[in-house]
């Protein structure tokens, strides 16, 4: 099959890529690189030994989307592009609302117009609002949402939703993911924000080699265990390989639904720091903040829908996903 990975150079999609190779796949990427690299092209395609069509282009421009559906047969599509950051979502909340939306639309129309009606939605478990107890179950209530990049996912899961009643012949499959943290076991691909990180483990990587000073710990007087925020901490690898099985299933099957990818674990950000401390043998020191408007206490997954209908679960757990995120850190800056 041939799969269009929109956002394919970034930190899930290109392990994603990885998977989609390993098992047989032929693969396309758009990126507009926008928080990413090129060389991650060549280096997916080191790791697998086979090659990747690559367009360097926005999924907000339909031209550049017309011209790869004129040029591939595409099979599928997981749709991956958009920002991410919790925080500067509620900092750049328009910037959200436009790039999340309009790729999304400009994508859809495309691949209605080519009669490609497979699509697996690189959604978000920001969807379930602040939910009143754990673990977080696909049948909760959504929203309300607690940030603009939430917001946008639960948005465009509507969108995808009206989409298929619109047209029943679409197979759309939304992944709600929890937090993925690790880099693939090559130390080739991993995370690697351009700019300073909101994420927790490329924050802790960049303390942790001396690139910034001292990690930010957004509030430790939340209702968890040690005070500061629990959430559900999945392997990049074990989510690409969710999403290989998410395509199986869209290809087959019509109709949309929706799929929680984590371990069903919590871990505090405390829990991470420790374990990445100890496992690498590295300081990272930290200081306690003010909590972070649009954080939520705690937040980790039921994943037995996953497992029963796209036959996934995550086998990875922290240690290894600590050890990976260093190594290719490691590798990348040299420590």
């Amino acid at each position: 099959m041939k799969i269009l990975v929109t956002g394919g150079t970034g930190f899930i999609g290109s392990h994603t890529c990885v998977e989609l190779l390993n098992e047989g796949n032929e693969v396309v990427i758009i990126d507009n690189l926008y928080n990413s690299q090129a060389d991650v092209v060549e280096k997916i395609e080191e790791i697998t030994k086979k090659s990747v069509k690559f367009y360097e282009g926005d999924c907000c421009d339909e031209a550049v989307l017309e011209k790869i559906f004129s040029d591939h047969n595409i099979d599928a599509v997981i749709h991956f592009a958009g920002y991410k950051a919790v925080g500067e979502s509620v900092q750049k909340p328009i910037m959200y609302y436009e790039n999340n939306l309009m790729s999304t639309l400009a994508l859809c129309k495309v691949m209605a117009k080519y009669g490609c009606k497979k699509l697996v939605f690189s959604s978000s478990a920001t969807v379930y609002g602040n939910p009143n107890s754990v673990p977080i179950h696909e049948d909760f209530p959504l929203g309300p949402t607690t940030n603009p990049y939430g917001t946008t996912k639960l948005m465009i899961e509507q969108i995808l939703r009206d989409v298929f009643v619109s047209d029943d012949q679409w197979s759309i499959a939304l992944l709600r993911y929890f937090n993925p943290i690790g880099a693939h076991d090559s130390g080739l691909i991993g995370e690697n924000p351009n700019d300073i990180p909101n994420n927790l483990m490329p924050y802790i990587v960049k303390v942790a080699n001396k690139e910034l000073p001292v990690l930010h710990v957004f509030g430790n007087d939340y209702d968890t265990h040690d005070g500061t925020g629990v959430r559900d901490y999945i392997h990049v690898v074990d989510l690409a390989k969710g999403h290989v099985n998410a395509v199986a299933k869209v290809l087959k099957d019509t109709g949309v639904d929706a799929y929680n990818l984590g371990t069903g674990n919590g871990y505090s950000v405390l829990d991470v720091v420790e374990t990445f401390k100890r496992v690498n043998n590295v300081d990272v020191p930290y200081q306690v903040d003010p909590r972070r408007p649009g954080d939520i206490a705690e937040c980790f997954a039921s994943t037995d829908k996953a497992l029963k209908e796209l036959g996934w679960k995550a086998e990875k757990g922290l240690e290894e996903m600590c050890k990976d995120a260093w190594s290719y850190v490691s590798k990348v800056k040299k420590v």
